[in-house]
């Protein structure tokens, strides 16, 4: 097997050419056919037991070439890339030159490698301190969220609906004249002031009474994942059963004791700020090695192939089918819901996957600039930690490579970016 490499006319983009030994060609073949000898039904021979040159002889021995291409041609892509570092970053295009039996299998592919990253300035970067305080009313505001979850619900007789108010009400909605799938529905709870319903609706509810029915009139939203329904006129015919409320709970000491460990209300605040102090910390810290890293960015030279811009928006989108998948959804319906093609979600998410990738590629750059290694104690010490974290014992987790291997990455990224948060000028 041998290898041929070239450049194109396009940067961090070569054109490979393999060979593969006419033998191993023709063994690929032979395997294929043992494969799928018991699918052959030749006259004269039981089901699967016709000899190769018989079936060879009636159906020519082409109908195993793409088989045995498939067969030989991973293998050797493979190990081709590994034995002369070639990084491919790119699905290859693959062009076949010659394939016949008894011939040397000859391939060619175009892939794009993992470009130059010409540094810039990475020391002594600048970038603005970022800090984040508590402030009496954000722990007003959580606390007042916390009393909230233990209010009661109680119901009213003696008025008419009112902003905020919890509602139970039946509905069939029509779009000219005609009752339209989806759009009735019976003891339905309502928080008014919530923006779950129609735009328009809601308010609508506002002033009804126990018992009172009305039609409502709307227009559905042009950007409605239904098309049907889209920018139509509609009229919903409503009928009020219930009207409830949140009955809050006083804020002291005794409300104190019944939502958390604590005696009095000033500890309970206390407490909170602690919390929200230590979440302000860790978002500081996220945002500003944000801002390094970008800044760090900005002073660097990739031309970034399109091939590493592409994976990265197929991971994305990996990403958010898996997300989707969770609410009974895949990726396909939540496009047609949003009412956008794939070309779309696509180019929306293309800024985002290009300034993923330079980051990493970045970061990359400087942590081998810098010869920053995650030690075998670090990558002990965080194997532990999973192992436990999974509830596993240590020497099954170090038996899967794969897991070494990105536990190593993660830890040499950490230090990377730890090293250019360190040597930034934050003011």
């Amino acid at each position: 097997m041998s290898l041929k490499v070239e450049k194109t006319e396009n940067a961090n983009e070569v054109k490979l050419e393999f060979s593969v030994e006419a033998e191993k060609f023709d063994n690929a073949i032979q395997t294929v056919f043992n494969k799928n000898a018991k699918y052959f039904n030749i006259p004269g021979f039981r089901k699967g037991k016709a000899p190769f040159k018989m079936v060879e002889k009636i159906y020519g021995d082409q109908i195993f070439y793409e088989d045995a291409f498939n067969e030989v041609a991973g293998e050797a892509y493979e190990k081709e890339l590994t034995e002369n570092n070639i990084e491919a970053v790119s699905k290859p295009q693959i062009d076949i030159v010659q394939m016949e039996k008894g011939k040397d299998l000859i391939f060619t592919a175009i892939v794009q490698t993992k470009p130059e990253v010409k540094l810039g300035k990475y020391k002594g970067i600048q970038v603005k301190k970022i800090e984040y305080n508590v402030s009496d009313e954000d722990v007003e505001h959580e606390l007042g969220h916390m009393a909230e979850k233990n209010a009661r619900i109680v119901s009213v007789e003696d008025r008419a609906v009112e902003s905020g108010d919890i509602t139970v009400i039946d509905f069939e909605g029509f779009v000219d004249g005609k009752a339209f799938e989806g759009g009735k529905a019976e003891n339905h709870e309502l928080t008014i002031g919530s923006n779950t319903f129609i735009p328009g609706f809601e308010d609508q509810i506002i002033g009804m009474k126990i018992d009172e029915e009305k039609d409502i009139n709307v227009k559905f939203p042009e950007e409605y994942f239904s098309p049907d329904l889209s920018g139509k006129d509609a009229t919903f015919k409503v009928k009020l059963h219930e009207i409830k409320k949140k009955e809050m709970p006083e804020i002291n000491d005794e409300l104190a004791k019944d939502i958390s460990e604590f005696d009095t209300i000033e500890e309970l605040k206390n407490s909170i700020r602690e919390k929200q102090e230590e979440q302000n910390k860790s978002r500081a810290k996220y945002e500003t090695e944000d801002a390094v890293i970008e800044a760090v960015c900005k002073e660097t030279e990739i031309d970034i192939p399109s091939g590493m811009i592409e994976t990265e928006i197929d991971n994305m989108a990996k990403d958010i089918e898996a997300r989707l998948s969770y609410q009974g959804m895949n990726l396909e319906q939540y496009l047609k819901m949003m009412n956008k093609t794939m070309d779309e979600f696509r180019n929306e998410y293309k800024e985002q996957a290009e300034k993923s990738v330079k980051s990493r590629l970045v970061l990359e750059a400087v942590g081998k600039t810098e010869s920053i290694e995650a030690s075998e104690e670090e990558v002990s010490s965080k194997i532990k930690e999973m192992a436990e974290s999974y509830g596993k014992k240590e020497e099954e987790v170090k038996d899967n490579p794969q897991l070494i291997k990105y536990v190593q990455n993660s830890l040499k990224t950490e230090k990377t970016v730890n090293f250019l948060v360190e040597n930034a000028k934050i003011k």
